[in-house]
């Protein structure tokens, strides 16, 4: 089983949270490391698949709205993370981004869609 690789798309691009996590043995690439800024959420979808990437973002309705759309037409993804816009802490996103990435292989996140407040767990 493989470790999650992520992509961050851009309204999730906090730099801390991306540097934390890479400092965290994560593997994350961004839509700027990736120069797909501006590309549509359905065209950042099809790329991080291409590359084996689970997509993070805190667009939830339209990354869910494309997790239904997929579903619907038998297309595969590697997986969505998906968070609500400012609602936790940066330090809350990485706790909860390692939980998932402990919880879940990235073959197990093929066509999911997972909510990263339920990995967010009080300490």
């Amino acid at each position: 089983m493989s470790q999650i690789r992520l992509y961050i798309d851009e309204d999730s691009g906090n730099l801390s949270l991306v540097e934390s996590l890479r400092n965290s043995a994560v593997e994350v690439m961004t839509t700027s490391d990736a120069n797909k800024l501006s590309s549509s959420d359905e065209e950042q979808l099809i790329w991080a698949t291409e590359q084996g990437r689970v997509i993070y973002s805190s667009n939830m309705g339209d990354f869910c709205r494309l997790h239904r759309s997929f579903a619907e037409q038998k297309r595969t993804h590697s997986g969505i993370i998906v968070v609500p816009r400012q609602s936790y802490s940066v330090g809350a996103h990485w706790r909860g981004i390692l939980n998932l990435i402990a919880a879940k292989s990235a073959e197990e996140m093929i066509n999911q869609r997972e909510y990263l407040g339920a990995y967010i767990r009080a300490e």
